[in-house]
């Protein structure tokens, strides 16, 4: 007598697994990121809205709500990841204080030389420059997120006003070679620049003699 034959193979569900699913929901956020650097660098801010980076992204805009908030946030993000402060500043500060100036300019030239981040970069201040809302989250994000975690390393009189004054000096060089493209900066060689101008860095973050005119002094 022939025994009962093997068990029917059980429905397939449609659908993706489980696992892949959680796998998807882990990327999403990067997805999204990814979208809104590139979404803000072709646009700009003022033309860049929420619902456009998740299509973007391939999500749906709650999404987007859900991981980063308000436009102004996911702005926010973008410049993070695009100038990824929590390597930066510790890798100024790691070595102290003494070559501060040339390590700054040579990372900074080295975000805005590579092909990857100066797209977002340019996006970055060409929006501060047209848009007071992405000018304020740009203030506020060098302010608190950068400037303010350098200056606090910074044995001199009014460290906050100095670390301000680098980044302006710097922004000026981004602006005369990668924004309008002066000759011969925009044609200088990264070490020539560097040699240049780390000086002058080292100076406003270190020289405790050189206080700003006008600044207060600390108390």
């Amino acid at each position: 007598m022939t025994g009962p034959g093997p068990d029917p193979a059980p429905a397939r569900r449609r659908g993706r697994p489980p696992r892949a699913r959680a796998a998807e929901g882990g990327g999403a956020r990067s997805r999204i990121l990814e979208a809104a650097r590139t979404e803000f660098s072709e646009r700009g801010y003022d033309k860049t809205s929420v619902r456009g980076i998740a299509k973007a992204a391939g999500v749906d805009a709650a999404l987007v709500h859900h991981y980063f908030g308000t436009k102004d946030e996911v702005f926010e993000a973008a410049i993070e990841v695009t100038m990824e402060p929590a390597q930066l500043v510790p890798a100024l500060l790691a070595a102290g204080t003494d070559g501060i100036g040339e390590r700054l300019a040579r990372y900074f030239l080295g975000a805005w030389e590579n092909p990857a981040t100066r797209a977002p970069l340019l996006a970055i201040i060409r929006s501060a420059l047209t848009h007071e809302a992405a000018a304020k989250v740009l203030r506020g994000f060098v302010l608190q997120r950068v400037l303010g975690r350098v200056a606090a390393d910074l044995d001199v009189p009014n460290p906050q006003f100095r670390a301000e004054l680098a980044a302006s000096h710097m922004i000026g060089i981004a602006m005369m070679r990668y924004v309008i493209k002066v000759e011969p900066m925009a044609s200088a060689g990264v070490d020539e620049i560097v040699a240049m101008v780390a000086p002058t860095l080292q100076r406003y973050l270190t020289d405790p003699s050189e206080t700003p005119p006008g600044a207060r002094p600390v108390r």
